[in-house]
């Protein structure tokens, strides 16, 4: 029984070494493939055959822009609220939405009985004043010749003062109603009032039906000019110290295609809009430039992104296609092995390992990096062709 209990314990102990023995012999075979995967290797007829060049992190001087997002407006004087200065009934719409009209042009007709009414008694009025003249001048030449009173010349005095003043309200009134007081002096009444445009534009939504009842308070129409259309962008508080007047901008159209129109910064507001922290930021929109392009009409209300230049600095840069993209992220690849980087035919292989990198601007072909960690300063990269080794990277030796 003992030398079975031993045999037994032997076993085990002989399994327990084969375990740990096998554990210890697998981890250096992983460690060896990670790192074989952080390295890619290429010969010098793969790069010559693909294109691929290498060189070293240049510094340039970029543009710094500021990235933002707003949305095209109108100022308030380029939309207008048609209104009717008098109550009545709606006899004639003249115009339909999204026709150009011109300021003063007439685009309805609304009828008013006190209209014909206020016409008359001007017309009476203008009457009364013709006697009321003469009859001052009348007693105002007795007066010089002491035939009349003084009493009497006052009271025709007041009397032709008054006529004045009454019939001059009386034409201020027509005029506002667009009515033209020549024609009512010689007996051409008009029995609708002529609604204008108070500026000229697109007829935007009308609000009232042919036979609508509208008073003062009721708005007709809208028109908007919109050969003054504008952009307004949300810059952030920490980006607001770099916004100065006469900046250029360059405003694409979210929605429309990413359509490129270009602008200039001409005032910034000083508060914060709401509880966004935000600031905006008014950008004079170049429309001979939005002729050359042909791009969309551009209406309020459209969605934009923004760049706005703010000045130029020295950063770290490489050619834009010294740089790939994986997973959301940007990698650039660093030159691990002594071999010259310059020549063009070698027997030893080229290694490299992706390195990440945040992106900044980008100008001329050149984009600016920030190194996720510390790099040499005589660093060589891959500055040609990162497309291909970020392909043969992820997708084995096959690529």
């Amino acid at each position: 029984m003992k030398s079975i209990k031993s045999i037994v314990q032997l076993l085990c102990l002989a399994a327990s070494i084969m375990f740990t023995s096998c554990k210890n012999s697998e981890t250096p075979e992983t460690d060896s493939e990670e790192t074989a995967a952080e390295v890619i290797e290429l010969t010098a007829e793969q790069m010559e055959a693909v294109g691929i060049e290498v060189g070293s992190i240049k510094l340039k001087n970029l543009h710094s822009v500021v990235r933002t997002n707003g949305q095209l407006v109108l100022p308030p004087q380029n939309k207008a609220d048609v209104n009717s200065l008098t109550s009545g009934i709606i006899r004639e719409i003249i115009v339909v939405e999204g026709i150009n009209v011109r300021k003063g042009q007439t685009v309805a007709l609304l009828e008013n009985r006190d209209v014909v009414k206020l016409q008359e008694e001007y017309l009476t009025l203008k009457q009364e004043l013709a006697y009321s003249s003469q009859e001052y001048e009348r007693q105002k030449e007795l007066n010089t010749q002491n035939a009349g009173t003084g009493k009497i010349f006052q009271q025709t005095q007041a009397t032709y003062e008054a006529d004045k003043v009454r019939l001059k309200g009386l034409e201020t009134q027509l005029s506002q109603l667009n009515i033209d007081v020549t024609a009512v002096s010689i007996g051409n009444f008009v029995t609708a009032v002529p609604i204008i445009a108070p500026i000229s534009g697109i007829v935007g939504k009308i609000f009232v039906n042919t036979g609508s009842y509208a008073d003062m308070q009721t708005v007709l129409m809208e028109i908007a000019d919109h050969s003054q259309m504008h952009c307004d962008l949300q810059v952030f508080e920490q980006d607001f110290p770099k916004i100065k007047q006469g900046q250029t901008v360059e405003i694409s159209l979210t929605n429309q295609g990413n359509q490129i129109i270009t602008g200039t910064v001409y005032r910034t507001n000083q508060s914060f809009e709401n509880d966004s922290k935000s600031i905006i930021i008014h950008v004079k929109i170049d429309h001979s430039n939005v002729e050359a392009k042909r791009a969309l009409p551009l209406l309020p209300g459209m969605y934009v992104s923004a760049l706005i230049n703010v000045g130029s600095q020295t950063v770290k840069a490489v050619p834009s296609d010294a740089i790939a993209n994986a997973e959301g992220k940007q990698y650039i690849f660093l030159l691990t092995n002594d071999g010259d980087a310059t020549r063009h035919v070698s027997t030893d292989p080229y290694l490299f390992r992706k390195i990440e990198v945040v992106t900044g601007v980008s100008e001329l072909g050149y984009v600016e990096i920030k190194p996720l960690e510390t790099l040499p300063e005589t660093a060589t990269i891959l500055t040609k062709g990162a497309f291909y080794v970020m392909s043969k990277a992820t997708g084995g030796e096959e690529d």
